[in-house]
Parts: C-alpha cells; sequence; structure tokens
C-alpha cells in the first residue's frame, strides 16, 4: 500500500512539472481584440490588456498595430507588451462594422483554433470602429467586463438570443441555418448600447442585415426562449407592459411539395403596468392577450420573409426540414434550388396572461 502511494506521489510531482506555470505579475492578460478595417489587405488590431500591479490593482492598457493577417497582429502585439500575453481570459472579440461588411472569414480563425480560447467567447460586431470604443471608459470593472455584463444581461433579460463562439460557429457550418452575432455601439466614453443583430452570408461570412432593436423581441420568440423578459402592447391610446414573460416555440411541417411549416409559439407573462380607463378586467386582460397574438405572428411571419428575401436562415427552418425528411440534400436540394425562397411559413400564437396588478 506504502508503494502504491509513494509511486502516486513521484507520478504527480512528474505530472504537475509539465503544466507551463503562469504568474499573474509576470503576464499581460488579454481580456479583449478589436479588429478593424484598414486599407486593402491590411487590417488594425487592438488588444485591451489587464496588467496587476504590485498593489494588488489592475492596469487597464491598450494595444494597437496593423497587419495583413490575425497571426502577424498577434506577434506584433505581443512586440508591444513587456510581459508575455495570455490569451486564456479574453471575454470579447470585437469586429467594426466596414470590417464585417467585406467578410470575417479570414480573421475567426484565430480564435476558432486557439485552444486557450474559451467556447464562450462574445463575437460582436461594433456599429463603428473597434479600437475607439474600447478606448472608452464604461464602468468600474474594465471594458471588457462592461460589454460582457451588457450582453450577458440582455440575454437574460431582454430581446438578445443566446450567442457566443461556439453557438455562432455550430451555426456557420450546419447547413440550413445562418449565423447571426449582437452589434453595440459607442454613445460617448462613458456609455454603450446593444442595437440591433447583424445577420452574415456564409461565402465570406460578411454581414448581409442587420435586424433593429424593436424587431429582436419577435425573433427571440423564433429561435430562442424567454424566460423572463417584457414588451409593451398598445391597444388604441391605451397599452400595458407585460412582464416576467416566458416563452418557447416548436415547429412543425403540415405540407410537403411545396413545403409548408408552421411555428407554435406560446407566451406566458404577467400584467404589470396599464394605463387604460378603468379596472384591468378579465375581457381587457383578453383584449390584449389577442392584440399580443396578431402582433407576434405579424411581426414573426414577416422577418422569416424578410430572411428569405435575403437568402439567409437564422430561424433554421432549412435544418429542421432536414431533420424531418429522409433523403433531402439540403445543399442541392435547398440552398441552390428555390426551395427555401418557396417555402410557405404560417405562425400560430398563444398568449396567456397569468395574472395582473393595476397602474393607471
Amino acid at each position: 500500500m506504502t508503494n502504491r502511494f509513494g509511486v502516486g506521489l513521484l507520478s504527480l510531482f512528474f505530472l504537475t512539472g509539465c503544466v507551463q506555470k503562469e504568474i499573474l505579475d509576470d503576464i499581460a492578460i488579454e481580456i479583449a481584440r478589436g479588429y478593424d478595417w484598414k486599407e486593402e489587405d491590411k487590417i488594425e488590431g487592438t488588444m485591451l490588456v489587464y496588467n496587476f500591479q504590485p498593489d494588488k490593482s489592475i492596469k487597464n492598457t491598450t494595444l494597437t498595430t496593423t497587419a495583413s493577417t490575425s497571426r502577424e497582429l498577434v506577434n506584433y502585439l505581443q512586440e508591444q507588451s513587456p510581459e508575455p500575453l495570455s490569451e486564456g481570459s479574453l471575454e470579447v472579440f470585437l469586429f467594426g462594422k466596414k470590417l464585417a461588411n467585406e467578410g470575417l472569414i479570414d480573421y475567426l480563425d484565430a480564435p476558432i483554433r486557439n485552444a486557450s480560447i474559451g467556447a464562450r467567447l462574445f463575437l460582436v460586431v461594433v456599429d463603428g470602429n473597434a479600437k475607439e470604443l474600447l478606448n472608452g471608459n464604461y464602468g468600474n470593472r474594465g471594458n471588457a467586463i462592461f460589454i460582457s455584463n451588457l450582453l450577458l444581461h440582455n440575454i437574460k433579460y431582454e430581446n438578445l438570443p443566446k450567442t457566443n463562439l461556439q453557438l455562432f460557429f455550430r451555426d456557420y457550418y450546419e447547413v440550413g441555418k445562418t449565423g447571426f452575432l449582437p452589434q453595440i455601439k459607442k454613445i460617448d466614453d462613458n456609455k454603450l448600447e446593444l442595437n440591433g443583430i447583424s445577420f452574415f452570408k456564409t461565402d465570406k461570412i460578411r454581414v448581409i442585415d442587420t435586424l433593429e432593436t424593436e424587431k429582436m423581441f419577435y425573433f427571440k420568440l423564433l429561435v430562442d426562449k424567454f424566460s423572463e423578459g417584457s414588451h409593451i402592447v398598445e391597444r388604441d391610446a391605451d397599452k400595458a407592459v407585460i412582464r416576467s414573460i416566458s416563452s418557447r416555440h416548436k415547429m412543425k411541417i403540415t405540407k410537403r411539395d411545396p413545403y409548408t411549416v408552421t411555428v407554435h409559439i406560446k407566451i406566458r407573462g404577467i400584467i404589470r403596468e396599464y394605463t387604460g380607463p378603468g379596472t384591468l378586467t378579465k375581457k381587457v386582460i383578453t383584449k390584449y392577450e389577442k392584440a399580443l397574438e396578431e402582433e407576434v405572428t405579424k411581426e414573426c411571419e414577416a422577418l422569416i420573409k424578410r430572411f428569405q428575401e435575403q437568402e439567409i436562415d437564422p430561424v433554421g427552418l432549412g435544418f429542421f426540414i432536414q431533420t424531418r425528411t429522409r433523403g433531402l440534400h439540403l445543399k442541392k436540394d435547398w440552398e441552390e434550388s428555390d426551395m427555401y425562397k418557396n417555402l410557405t411559413v404560417k405562425v400560430v400564437t398563444d398568449v396567456k396572461v397569468l395574472e395582473s396588478g393595476v397602474i393607471e
């Protein structure tokens, strides 16, 4: 027994010696990176770096350079840093809008192949310049944490569907799906906002369309689910705020040759604010339920038609039909024909208000 214990300790000693140690005081931790279009065949890269000071404080530093490839950028930026750069704590990867419009295929290779970069890294399109945004001063925990928390908040409580590096590339490599990323904008040196969702063509991973913030609620209903959320429903001159929204969606093929898909959306919520006359009776609640049902059905069907015209499929209708159809070759039968354009999609919405409180 003693011999076995000694062998185990000896093995642990040798294994521990194989792990590369990184002492915080001796490295610069890269927390965010931004790429911008500079000129033909040139990109500008900006790194946001944390340096741990002897007094245990954290200093934010930005490093910037220009190169032809992302690998060259990293090498040049390493040369600017007084300590080795560690990429294992990257929170966000930002792409300026002009670069995203040209195509990101040559610049996404670095994060997906680097084993030290986590799959939950946020990829983000900047409505403007990534370098300028990273040089702002947002919150007291650093710019990268601020951006990460902004996105996490909007995923949990607002209208942004789940998104990260892993999910984006899952959709990119899956035939019958289209990848999408959040878009943020710098308002001033201390303020950012989420101002849309960018959709990509798969050829060069370039932005083909950007969804406005007021349409994001309906898109999330189609591709994700709400566990908490809120939405204002207007009827005539009155309005009600439905909070604590939970939702789910389910697709079903209801006809073939040509295909018809029916999307069932189920919404449950609570009315917490109401500006109409009188009390919030069951009859009034029913009218708001019907108003939201009609609104969601109309807006979601319009969104899908918009995607069909752009020849993108962020809802994943093609992928869904493939999983329900034996022998269907999506690349040939779906993408290279008019099957997607000719697809009929019907949205059926079911809304129930579970309880209410009145504020007049």
